[in-house]
């Protein structure tokens, strides 16, 4: 863990147990309890303890043979000394052999209250281990010895972390995890209060320290440096420390800590980072490896319910990172999730928790996306509403994998304009020119289409840039066949004649035209419909099988190999 990725019982990184029972134990614990009867140390004796190590008692030393010197099978360290006593204790709360149970938990030290003696083989099992070999010990025991400190672990994580360059002061004070630093704060999530309808924005301080009433900047996912989008500069009303189920108040929170914010929930919908520097960028948000593709649309029974299902679908999108919250033109209210188990626990808290009010479900429904497979038949044209403005265009795909890496955000509108450029010269083979000359992303900035200045000495194209880029993130977003989002789609603007007079070529004429263009070269693009699908490994004994492949087939399951172990 931290700077190894291996995972070793000897090293105290994996625990043994049963989180049912909420009972595990590590290789460190049995260590520690035997080192005085061994006169070992903890870390000798942990390496003996795992693998073909086997204790002779006889000679009182340890081998790597099974065999002793008079023929006899000895059991390796890890069976004789843990499992054993172990599967022992168990076997005898199960079989009801009190006596022994006694003996044993006197030997152990543990002591049970009167009623907890009264309890019976499971039950008396479950508190007699928790007792033991508690689950959270363990676990927490493994935290505190083999996680690197905030300190240790920013310096080699930042430069993933940050958008910016590390070399600028909000960087450079990640990497040192510097508490008198520029602030910089990860909010990953909202905690609903028991205040009604407001939120503990709670995250991790990166660097600096937030201290109550101080001046910030809370920049959203889609903040760029230097513009006003997705930026408000407010005061943080109280700083709290959540520790499970409580929450106290302090007066500040320096770097390495986690933290809740009171004030800035309403200024943000799920993510975001809070700096007090001025050219500040954002730290990277959470990419979940999960979409939310199954949709169902809810209405309240009664009408006058209706402004308290507004409400809680508001604080149903805050608290899930995951789930999406829209209302359709017709007035129709949707949530998007990431399979039915996930819809139904939405759909539950929204009742029970949020809204408060009875409401009726749709049935789930799965979201589809819009794509091309060829390039445009034609080079298709609109005119403006004057008549002064033409725009030239045509569609062509991008590819699978071109799709699925801006969706992994390694190839995205916040990186460097060349080192962008590289990347789709080396990995997908385009022209320098077109690589250099992509205007945006597009639905919501970030989606996988995009639109591509392909022309060749056209005056006044820049002014008309933003405009196509509005009317680009519409089309993408709504595309022309229903109504879904558009996937892996780049549209070329071969050409544009615009009017002299910047009065006839605003936003008003500019923008329809641009997305009918747009729509007309998705439909000389032989336009296709794409179906997410669920992927899923699934292990089971022989006599499972036939119930998974009938499960599978009534729901137009593929099975694409099956293999024994």
């Amino acid at each position: 863990m931290g700077e190894s990725q291996q995972v070793d019982p000897t090293r105290g990184t994996v625990a043994f147990g049963s989180a049912l029972f909420g009972w595990a134990f590590t290789l460190t614990r049995f260590a520690a309890t035997y080192s005085e009867k061994f006169k070992l140390d903890r870390d000798r004796l942990m390496k003996k303890f795992w693998g073909d190590n086997y204790f002779n008692a006889a000679t009182k030393k340890f081998q790597t043979s099974e065999n002793t010197e008079d023929g006899k099978t000895l059991q390796r360290c890890f069976v004789q000394f843990i499992m054993r006593p172990v599967i022992q204790l168990c076997r005898n709360i199960m079989n009801d052999n009190l006596d022994a149970v006694w003996k044993m938990l006197e030997s152990l030290g543990i002591v049970l209250r009167n009623d907890e003696k009264d309890k019976r083989q499971k039950d008396l099992f479950k508190c007699v281990y928790q007792k033991w070999i508690n689950a959270a010990e363990a676990l927490i025991e493994m935290i505190i010895m083999k996680l690197p400190s905030p300190k240790r672990a920013q310096s080699y994580r930042a430069a993933m972390l940050y958008e910016g360059p590390i070399e600028d002061p909000c960087g450079q004070s990640i990497k040192n995890c510097d508490k008198n630093g520029p602030l910089m704060i990860f909010i990953s999530k909202m905690v609903p209060t028991n205040d009604k309808g407001r939120f503990y924005a709670f995250g991790r301080v990166f660097a600096g320290t937030v201290e109550t009433g101080q001046k910030v900047r809370i920049m959203g996912p889609n903040y760029v440096p230097g513009s006003r989008n997705d930026l408000n500069v407010k005061n943080i009303q109280r700083t709290v420390i959540m520790m499970a189920g409580k929450v106290e108040a302090v007066a500040d929170v320096p770097c390495g800590n986690t933290v809740g914010l009171v004030g800035v929930d309403q200024y943000l919908l799920k993510q975001g980072t809070i700096s007090d520097h001025e050219d500040a960028h954002c730290i990277k948000v959470m990419k979940y490896s999960v979409s939310p593709v199954v949709r169902v649309a809810v209405e309240v029974k009664n009408a006058s319910d209706l402004p308290k299902l507004v409400e809680g679908l508001r604080k149903l999108s805050k608290s899930d990172p995951l789930v999406v919250c829209t209302t359709e033109e017709s007035g129709e209210h949707v949530i998007a999730g990431c399979g039915e188990l996930h819809i139904e626990i939405c759909l539950k808290d929204l009742e029970e928790e949020f809204a408060k009010c009875p409401i009726k479900k749709g049935d789930p429904v799965v979201s589809y996306k819009e794509t091309v497979v060829d390039e445009s038949s034609q080079v298709c044209l609109s005119k403006s509403p004057n008549k002064h403005n033409r725009i030239f265009c045509i569609a062509a795909p991008i590819g699978d994998d071109l799709s699925q890496a801006i969706e992994d955000d390694k190839i995205s509108s916040k990186q460097e304009q060349r080192e962008r450029a590289r990347m789709l010269q080396d990995d997908y083979e385009w022209d320098p020119n077109d690589a250099k000359k992509i205007w945006c992303f597009g639905p919501d900035t970030t989606g996988p289409n995009m639109v591509v200045d392909t022309t060749k000495q056209v005056q006044y194209l820049n002014e008309i840039k933003d405009s196509v880029e509005a009317a680009f993130q519409w089309a993408t977003k709504e595309g022309v066949m229903t109504d879904e989002n558009m996937r892996g789609i780049r549209y070329n603007i071969q050409d544009v004649a615009l009017h002299a007079d910047a009065i006839h070529r605003g936003g008003g004429q500019i923008v329809p035209t641009a997305r009918r263009v747009f729509y007309a070269s998705q439909l000389t693009a032989s336009p296709r419909f794409v179906e997410p699908i669920f992927l899923v490994e699934i292990q089971c004994p022989d006599d499972a099988v036939g119930g998974i492949y009938q499960c599978l087939s009534q729901r137009r399951g593929i099975i694409n190999e099956e293999e024994p172990i």
